[in-house]
C-alpha cells in the first residue's frame, strides 16, 4: 500500500472556532473518536477522513475546481490523546429531496460514517455527537405524534401523564392468532399498551389478514369490560415501502373505530431511515414507534466504529419517531448505564446537552422514551428515580407474563408501582394493600430481596 498524502493543508483548519462556526450556521458539526492504523500522525488521517466524507479522495484529481474545494469538510478541532476530532460539513454537502427540498437522513449518514468508516489508514472511528444548525433542522419532519396522544386516547392528562403501562407478548414466535390475541385480552384487563415483538409480522403460521382483526376484536372486549382504552404498536416493517403501506392501511381498517388506538412499529435501524419516513408520511396521524433491533452491532460501547446510541436516538427524533427504544439504562437486562438517562433527554426537551455539543431543538416536538428489557415492576422505582420522571412507555415482557397471577394480575402490579413511586411510599408498604403488587414481590423475589431488605419480615412471605 503506497504512502498516504497528507492533506491537512486543504482538510484540515485549526484555526476555525466551534463558537463561530455554530453563529454563523452553515455547518453541521460532527466529533468523533478516531486511532489512526499503524501510529500514523493525528491530523494527516483526520484530514484524509474529512476528504473522503466530502470533496476529496486519496490522491489529488484533475476535476476539482474553485466551487468545490470552497464546500470541503474541514477539521477544526483535534485532541490526539484522547483520540478526539471535530469535523466541520458544509450545508451543501448534503442532498436533498426534489418533491419538497426537505433533507434526508441517508445522506447525512453518506457522509458522515460512509467510506471513512472502512479506510485502511483508520483503526476506528466512531461518532459520538453531531450539531445541526437551525436551517438544517428545520429540513426534517421530526415527530407528529408522541406520548401526549397517547395520555389523551388513554383519557390521562396531557402533561405529565405518566407510565403508558405495556407488555410484549410472550413468547416472541410461536404462537398461533387465537393464543396471541388472548394473551392480548389478558394483559389489557389490566394494561394500557401491547407491542408486537419485532420479529413477530407475517409468518404462515399466523397470518397477519388473520391476527390482526383477532386482537383488533380483543381490544374492542378488553375496552366494554374495563371501561378503559387500550393501545397495540402493529409491526409493520418490511424491506419494501408499499409492503409498510399495504400492512399500516390493512390494520388501520381492521381497528376501525379504534383506529387512533393503533401504534406503528418500524424497526429504524434494520430498516433505516427510509421505512421510518414511509411510516411517519404515509401515516402522519398513526404513532410511530422506533424500535432498534440490531443497533448494538455498531451502538454498543465496545463497537469502536459506527455511531453511539446517542447520536442514534437524536436522528431518531429528527426524523420523526414518536417514541424510541432507550435501553433500560442499567435497571433491565440490556447493555446499559444510569447516565444513559441522557438519551430521554436528547428525545424530551428542546435545549439538550450532548457529549460534545448543544442542541436547540427549536420547537420541534418531542419523541417518549420506550423502556425495554428485562423490567419488572419492582424495578420500575429506581428507574423513575434516576430519570426523574414516569412519562414514558414501558414494556415489560416476562415482568407482566412471568407474573405467579398471570398476564392481568402483572399489568396491574406495573402500575402499582408506578403509583407507589408517585405517592413516596416503599413498595413492599403499598404492596401490603395491594395484592398484585405483592404478588410481584413474591414472583420475583431476588429481585425484591436486593432492592428491598426487610420486605419478606414486613409481608410475612416465607418462600
Amino acid at each position: 500500500m503506497g504512502e498516504a498524502m497528507d492533506q491537512s493543508n486543504r482538510y484540515a483548519r485549526l484555526d476555525l472556532n466551534e463558537a463561530d462556526l455554530i453563529a454563523e450556521g452553515k455547518h453541521v458539526l460532527c466529533a468523533y473518536v478516531m486511532r489512526p492504523k499503524d501510529n500514523a500522525d493525528f491530523l494527516s488521517t483526520a484530514a484524509h477522513f474529512a476528504a473522503e466524507s466530502s470533496t476529496g479522495t486519496n490522491v489529488e484529481v484533475g476535476t476539482t475546481d474553485d466551487f468545490t474545494r470552497g464546500i470541503d469538510a474541514l477539521v477544526y478541532e483535534i485532541d490526539p490523546t484522547n483520540e478526539v476530532m471535530k469535523i466541520a460539513y458544509p450545508l451543501e454537502l448534503f442532498d436533498r429531496n426534489i418533491t419538497d427540498g426537505k433533507a434526508m437522513i441517508a445522506s447525512f449518514l453518506t457522509l458522515t460514517i460512509g467510506n471513512n468508516q472502512g479506510m485502511g489508514d483508520v483503526e476506528y472511528g466512531k461518532m459520538h455527537d453531531f450539531y445541526f444548525p437551525p436551517t438544517f433542522l428545520a429540513l426534517f419532519d421530526g415527530p407528529n405524534k408522541n406520548i401526549a396522544d397517547m395520555w389523551r386516547v388513554l383519557g390521562k392528562p396531557l402533561v405529565n401523564g405518566g407510565m403508558v403501562v405495556g407488555t410484549i407478548i410472550k413468547p416472541k414466535l410461536g404462537l398461533r392468532p387465537k393464543p396471541f390475541a388472548d394473551a392480548c385480552h389478558e394483559f389489557w384487563l389490566g394494561g394500557d399498551f401491547i407491542k408486537n415483538d419485532e420479529p413477530q409480522g407475517n409468518q404462515t403460521y399466523a397470518p397477519l389478514k388473520e391476527t390482526i382483526p383477532l386482537v383488533a376484536d380483543a381490544m374492542r372486549r378488553a375496552q366494554d369490560e374495563t371501561g378503559e382504552a387500550k393501545l397495540f404498536s402493529a409491526n409493520i416493517t418490511a424491506d419494501d415501502p408499499f409492503e409498510i403501506i399495504a400492512r399500516g392501511e390493512f390494520i388501520l381498517e381492521a381497528f376501525g373505530e379504534n383506529a387512533d388506538h393503533v401504534a406503528f412499529l418500524v424497526d429504524g435501524y434494520l430498516a433505516g431511515g427510509t421505512a421510518v419516513t414511509t411510516a411517519r408520511r404515509r401515516f402522519p396521524n398513526t404513532f410511530l414507534h422506533y424500535h432498534r433491533a440490531g443497533h448494538g452491532a455498531v451502538t454498543s460501547p465496545q463497537s469502536m466504529r459506527g455511531y453511539t446510541s446517542y447520536v442514534h436516538c437524536k436522528m431518531a427524533r429528527i426524523i420523526g419517531a414518536s417514541g424510541m427504544h432507550v435501553g433500560t439504562m442499567s435497571y433491565g437486562k440490556m447493555e446499559g448505564e444510569k447516565k444513559d438517562k441522557n438519551l430521554a433527554f436528547v428525545l424530551e426537551n428542546d435545549s439538550t446537552d450532548g457529549p460534545f455539543f448543544h442542541q436547540e431543538w427549536n420547537g420541534m416536538k418531542a419523541s417518549t422514551s420506550i423502556i425495554s428489557g428485562g423490567m419488572n415492576a419492582l424495578r420500575l422505582p429506581g428507574f423513575f428515580e434516576n430519570l426523574g420522571h414516569s412519562n414514558v412507555i414501558q414494556t415489560s415482557g416476562g415482568g407482566a407474563f412471568g407474573h405467579k397471577g398471570g398476564g392481568t394480575a402483572g399489568a396491574k402490579s406495573l402500575r402499582q408501582a408506578e403509583e407507589a413511586w408517585k405517592a413516596g411510599v416503599s413498595l413492599p408498604e403499598y404492596a401490603l394493600t395491594h395484592p398484585e403488587l405483592r404478588g410481584a414481590l413474591e414472583t420475583f423475589h431476588w429481585d425484591s430481596d436486593q432492592l428491598f431488605p426487610g420486605w419478606r419480615e414486613l409481608l410475612g412471605f416465607k418462600g
